[in-house]
């Protein structure tokens, strides 16, 4: 083996101008824009402050426990072109969650969770790590285990076609902050859900393998579509008030689109029974699938852990 000397090599140059000076040689520069800049972040009037905190924790909670699901693929995907698509993804919707949990905050600091004096935990990280189970908003939808590829990529299709639906009507919301919100969330969603319809036709129409088992999920993930659109009194009520969405009114726009894509692709999707309300209430209400509680204990470890630690 041949040697080089170490005064042959300049170690220090070999990352010149890595730290400073140009920001074209970043993927995405230096810095993010804030969706917020700027906005308005003013209570509409006529509002209940409660009522709009209600609505960002069932939108945040969402996003963030879905977020938290698809991130358990990461060094578990197929391969690793589909392992950092299902990580970007994971974080568009952690993004999405940090603002909707921070207006909840905003709007009724009562949500938040009573942390030791000087913690110095945001609101939205008290809100996504120091809650219990019964205290999450989010649709039982999103809770159950990942499954395998095919049952992922058919829940993700599902709720993001679902997601970008109410997105798209937010981007008008009477709420300034939510409508800033939905604005950059349409964006993102929008390839959440033409990723999810790719593969979708990719699996249906590859081997029989990958088609049995897009088939196989398709009840599993059935089950719990009707939760997205049984609606609660708090979406019904803003929804009148133009400031939030009633899922119900989205549900024939999403089946149609659904349709289409397994249309398309040669399946017949099968009707489900859907999972009815658990003990008087469903996830809008805090009652919630085991997974959910698992998921948690491992979301919430390390904060849990460390409640003054700083990050």
């Amino acid at each position: 083996m041949s040697h080089v000397e170490d005064k042959d090599l300049d170690h220090e140059s070999v990352y010149d101008g890595l730290l400073g000076g140009d920001a074209s040689q970043w993927a995405f520069g230096e810095s993010f824009e804030d969706p917020l800049a700027g906005v308005d972040t003013t209570i509409p009037e006529g509002v209940d402050p409660a009522a709009l905190a209600a609505y960002c924790l069932m939108l945040g909670d969402d996003a963030l426990v879905y977020s938290h699901r698809l991130s358990q693929w990461c060094s578990n995907a197929p391969d690793l072109e589909e392992d950092i698509a299902l990580a970007n993804i994971a974080l568009d919707l952690l993004g999405q969650a940090r603002l909707l949990l921070a207006r909840a905050a905003a709007a009724d600091p009562g949500v938040v969770p009573a942390l030791p004096e000087g913690s110095p935990v945001p609101p939205e990280d008290a809100l996504a790590f120091f809650r219990a189970e019964p205290a999450f908003r989010n649709t039982r939808f999103v809770e159950p285990d990942n499954g395998d590829f095919a049952v992922t990529i058919v829940r993700l299709l599902t709720f993001a076609t679902f997601r970008l639906a109410v997105l798209q009507r937010l981007v008008e919301s009477r709420d300034p902050v939510l409508a800033a919100i939905a604005a950059k969330g349409v964006k993102e969603v929008t390839y959440h859900r033409d990723y999810a319809a790719r593969w979708f036709l990719t699996l249906a129409q590859g081997t029989a393998e990958s088609r049995r088992r897009l088939e196989a999920a398709l009840p599993v993930v059935d089950s719990y579509r009707g939760d997205l659109f049984r609606g609660h009194e708090v979406e019904r009520a803003l929804a009148a008030r133009q400031v939030g969405v009633d899922p119900a009114e989205v549900e024939a726009e999403v089946g149609v689109l659904l349709a289409q894509v397994c249309s398309v692709s040669d399946i017949d999707r099968p009707e489900v029974p859907s999972a009815g309300p658990a003990g008087g209430g469903d996830g809008r209400s805090g009652r919630h699938t085991e997974a959910l509680g698992h998921l948690l204990a491992e979301m919430q470890s390390v904060a849990r852990a460390h409640p003054m630690g700083r990050w």
